[in-house]
């Protein structure tokens, strides 16, 4: 008879969920996140909206970077293309912008991951030839490319300053965007929302877990373990990298045409290198090469701003008793500076005590408490 907890046969390696006590943990976490709208304020779900956004930006970067192990810095690019993909398709044209007024958000989050794909794919025959420090930096570059290209684009983004309408969502006939009954029952913008992204991001997620568990996501981890090895046993690392690229690419577009839904206005600003980097620490903070932690990653850093008033609240009366944290020298921090401490603290802190991140902890806590009371 097997062990308990040893894997028989290929269809129990290649299940989602191998036992019934995951099974059951699933099944509870997911009736709390679909149940959130009832005992959370509109606030708090906004703010898991673009955390919902964020989970599927890491995932991507998580498959391009953790998986494929190919460093990428332009992540904020490509969220800008699929926001800007989404806008022009939903909204309506005006004297200062153009787009096409096709509102149903079946078609332009969709049109927003496949235009960002095929951004990736234009960028992935160079991304391709290089590896490391180099490829790190050509993707910065791509950065500061859209960056001047959506400021100089008034017509599609409103121009610096002013901006454009975010996109107004309809599903079917029904206004996400508005509040009123469905059914004869009150519903909130921020409830449809925030069940529209969780249903996206579940879906997507479930398909980036397939994709891992593949043939391609087996030629993705062999590319990053030993590309030379992996070329060797026949794997075109090209291909493999482009996509790689690509995948990735078309998960930022549709992150970022998500996180423009919850707002009311975007601005080219938004898409900076800061956003960039911000998904690098979602991705070192939960796990690499984890999707697991790419989600608790991405929603950790996307709460991080509701932690940061009672935060200042606490420090800041100790800089005040302290007579050397002197205004002029900076202090005390306001919230925007102590939410750049927090990342900057979370980063320094994963990297140097806990590399594997959230899941890399969560594997040893659960490792200890199965050989508890031995430690071996």
């Amino acid at each position: 008879m097997a062990r308990p907890r040893m894997i028989g046969d290929h269809g129990q390696a290649m299940a989602l969920v191998r036992t019934p006590t995951k099974a059951f943990w699933l099944t509870a976490l997911l009736l709390v996140a679909f149940s959130a709208p009832i005992w959370m304020s509109n606030g708090l779900l906004f703010l898991l909206i673009a955390g919902l956004a964020y989970v599927v930006g890491a995932i991507g970067l998580n498959l391009v970077t953790g998986f494929a192990g190919q460093l990428s810095l332009g992540h904020a690019f490509f969220l800008a293309v699929g926001a800007y993909t989404a806008t022009f398709i939903s909204s309506e044209s005006t004297g200062t912008t153009v787009g096409l007024g096709i509102p149903e958000i079946l078609v332009w989050l969709p049109a927003a991951g496949i235009v960002a794909g095929l951004a990736g794919l234009l960028v992935g025959p160079i991304a391709t030839r290089l590896k490391g420090l180099y490829l790190a930096i050509v993707t910065l570059g791509l950065v500061f490319v859209g960056d001047h290209v959506l400021r100089e684009w008034s017509s599609l983004t409103g121009g610096v300053g002013f901006g454009r309408a975010a996109p107004d969502p309809t599903l079917l006939g029904i206004d996400l965007a508005r509040t009123g009954p469905i059914l004869g029952i009150e519903v909130a913008r921020s409830a449809l929302l925030y069940w529209f992204s969780l249903v996206v991001a579940i879906v997507l997620t479930i398909l980036a877990l397939n994709l891992v568990r593949s043939r391609i996501g087996r030629a993705f981890q062999a590319v990053r373990d030993r590309d030379v090895a992996a070329e060797v046993m026949g794997i075109d690392l090209t291909r493999t990298k482009l996509i790689a690229f690509t995948v990735s690419s078309a998960y930022a577009g549709l992150a970022g045409a998500m996180f423009a839904m919850r707002l009311e206005t975007i601005e080219a600003t938004q898409f900076n290198l800061l956003l960039s980097f911000l998904f690098i620490a979602m991705i070192l903070v939960g796990g690499i090469s984890s999707i697991p932690g790419a989600i608790v990653g991405a929603l950790l850093i996307a709460t991080l701003p509701s932690m940061a008033g009672p935060i200042s609240d606490v420090v800041t009366p100790i800089f005040d008793v302290l007579a050397f944290w002197r205004g002029d020298a900076g202090f005390p921090l306001d919230t925007f500076q102590l939410e750049q401490l927090l990342y900057g603290s979370l980063l320094i802190t994963f990297v140097l005590l806990e590399p594997r991140g959230l899941m890399g902890l969560w594997l040893r806590i659960r490792n200890y408490w199965r050989a508890f009371p031995f430690s071996y």
